[in-house]
């Protein structure tokens, strides 16, 4: 008899890096013979990938722990329930204490590790892993799947940059998504070119401070967004580009000549708020 395949939930809160996370969540876990699904009912495995920036967030995440408990209840069945993202980092194994649906708390720089966790989780433990290594994310992670579900796909995010460095004294983000780390130039383009080839004609580059991209180049030197930028234009099939957040501290003449020469960078701009920008210019 053929075994069922297991099913995965996520549910993404937040951000589009967390959109981005999610797909890279299923990918890891289509290897392992998962396929996805668009209810929490039906789910072996429920993932919510959760964010830590707009008020209360931590307490919607509880909320919505109470509402698949009760539901798992009353359905007499009994998934994995994962707590993954900012609020798995900032909680940490809070989040075990306070709700004992939860099988496993894994933070953004870890989702390679889903499947182990999963498999600890089904031998009776309950690990977090909240560690900051976020190369070893990008370096394992499987490559993104073509979704046929989805297709025809004419747009699509791609992170290329995750953390902050900045430290505005309101804003959580340095605590749950770490230091300013960027991705190699090979990794980004290795990527684009795949989606290029699966029929995506718009790229929207993804960072924390995405302008303090600084990259591993071909050349062994970091290459800056605009350099970046400037090489992603010259892959076929590729008419738009676009990226976001950026920070006016990181903001490079480069980048304004990248805007001015590069016909295929859309003439947008996503800033922080004015209340930002007073924060992170403190002393």
């Amino acid at each position: 008899m053929t075994a069922r395949t297991q099913k995965l939930f996520v549910k993404s809160y937040g951000c589009q890096m967390n959109v981005y996370d999610a797909d890279r969540m299923a990918d890891a876990l289509g290897a392992e013979g998962f396929s996805t699904t668009q209810s929490a009912d039906d789910a072996d495995v429920i993932v919510l990938n959760t964010c830590h920036i707009r008020e209360k967030a931590a307490e919607k995440v509880y909320s919505e722990l109470g509402r698949i408990r009760k539901a798992a209840q009353e359905a007499g069945r009994r998934p994995i329930v994962a707590v993954a993202g900012c609020v798995a980092q900032a909680e940490g194994a809070e989040i075990l204490k306070r709700s004992p649906i939860v099988d496993l708390v894994v933070g953004p720089q870890s989702y390679q590790n889903l499947p182990e966790l999963i498999a600890k989780a089904r031998a009776g433990e309950r690990p977090v892993d909240t560690e900051f290594a976020v190369e070893k994310k990008f370096e394992a992670l499987a490559r993104p799947a073509m979704r046929p579900a989805r297709a025809p796909a004419v747009s699509a995010f791609l992170t290329v940059q995750e953390g902050c460095d900045k430290f505005c004294t309101f804003c959580v983000v340095p605590y749950t998504r770490g230091a300013e780390v960027s991705r190699s130039v090979a990794q980004v383009l290795g990527e684009a070119e795949r989606l290029a080839g699966s029929g995506v004609r718009e790229i929207t580059l993804l960072g924390q401070n995405v302008d303090a991209y600084h990259g591993e180049g071909p050349d062994g030197r970091p290459w800056t967004l605009a350099r970046l930028l400037e090489r992603l234009s010259e892959i076929d099939g590729i008419a738009r580009l676009r990226y976001t957040t950026s920070h006016p501290r990181d903001f490079g003449d480069d980048l304004i000549a990248a805007h001015r020469d590069l016909p295929k960078l859309m003439p947008y701009l996503h800033l922080p708020c004015s209340r930002a920008l007073t924060a992170s210019s403190r002393p």
